[in-house]
């Protein structure tokens, strides 16, 4: 990644798919520039800002640490966290 700007990365939880699949989308962010992925394909299905051999990379990264962020993406309970008091 050429710019030097912070990448930040952020998951959804699990989502069931149809056929029984499960996915977690990825979003990385950086400034104004967006990419969105899937994991556990790996791919980046839709980008803004980053380079072609940028979302190269993402995807890459995707694929290489996707069985991690399934993990991750298991444990986000997005319910609970809307209903949980926050102050």
């Amino acid at each position: 990644m050429g710019k030097s700007e912070e990448v930040r990365m952020t998951y959804s939880g699990v989502i069931p798919q149809k056929g029984g699949g499960k996915i977690a989308r990825v979003v990385f962010e950086r400034g104004k520039d967006m990419a969105e992925g899937v994991v556990p394909s790996g791919k980046i299905a839709k980008s803004s800002g980053f380079t072609a051999e940028e979302v190269a990379q993402l995807e890459a990264y995707l694929k290489l640490n996707g069985e991690g962020i399934m993990e991750k993406a298991r444990k986000v309970q997005p319910l609970r966290n809307w209903l949980t008091d926050k102050k």
